[in-house]
């Protein structure tokens, strides 16, 4: 909600977190905070699947190449993310256009349904269930790259310890600052997804159609800042995860 707003003087506007959950609870109810929640829980497992193993095989291709270690991890997090994107991209279409109907939970259509509207009007390719494909290749690739890069060299750094309490807390340490890290620098792809996939601005014309054009838009009409939209909420979800 917070990536799509166009600015303070956006009818949509949230003035702040606390706000928009005040906002979504009195115009939509308790439903209204798990609209588009199908579309993730169908992706997660054939999304977690590739991630992983994805990763693996990337990295035992790179072993053959005589990269430094950390290198190694990056570049195999990147394809790992860049296959992953093409996997969920269809499903992310579908959420987002659940998540940003500001109608009640009980009037808009199901996921199902709100997949075949879509597939209908735009198709299968880059205007219909796959439309921001790039920028969720950007979104993916630059997380996982990062994420892997620095998780498995910082791991690698720290010493092992023999208490699995102290154990378990180091990786979830190093885990929450991969995460969190990685959410940070990749955010800006974030925001150019959720503009290209969500709503524009002006009904039957496309404002936000490829990803670096709809950074450069975002950046030029509503300045840096606007880039970073919905960081707090991202982190707050991806680095425990």
């Amino acid at each position: 909600r917070f990536q799509i707003q166009r600015g303070k003087t956006d009818p949509t506007s949230y003035k702040s977190l606390g706000d928009c959950f005040r906002t979504i609870f009195q115009r939509e109810g308790l439903l209204g905070f798990y609209k588009g929640i199908l579309p993730p829980i169908l992706a997660e497992t054939p999304k977690r699947a590739v991630k992983f193993f994805t990763f693996e095989q990337y990295k035992k291709l790179l072993g053959y190449a005589s990269l430094p270690p950390g290198l190694a991890f990056a570049v195999a997090g990147l394809g790992s993310g860049l296959t992953e994107a093409v996997v969920v991209n269809p499903f992310e279409v579908v959420k987002v256009t659940l998540q940003t109907n500001q109608n009640a939970f009980t009037e808009q259509p199901s996921s199902f349904v709100q997949a075949q509207q879509i597939i209908k009007t735009g198709g299968l390719g880059f205007q219909g269930l796959n439309k921001g494909l790039t920028a969720t290749l950007g979104r993916h690739g630059v997380f996982n790259m990062v994420y892997f890069g620095f998780y498995f060299n910082v791991k690698n750094i720290l010493p092992v310890n023999k208490d699995p309490n102290l154990e378990f807390l180091r990786k979830f340490g190093i885990g929450l600052v991969s995460g969190t890290i990685a959410s940070i620098i990749n955010i800006p792809f974030d925001v150019a997804k959720s503009r290209i996939q969500g709503p524009q601005p002006v009904p039957g014309e496309i404002k936000y159609r490829t990803c670096f054009k709809t950074m450069a838009t975002v950046y030029k009409e509503e300045g840096f800042l606007a880039l970073y939209k919905g960081l707090l909420p991202k982190i707050m979800r991806l680095g425990p995860g």
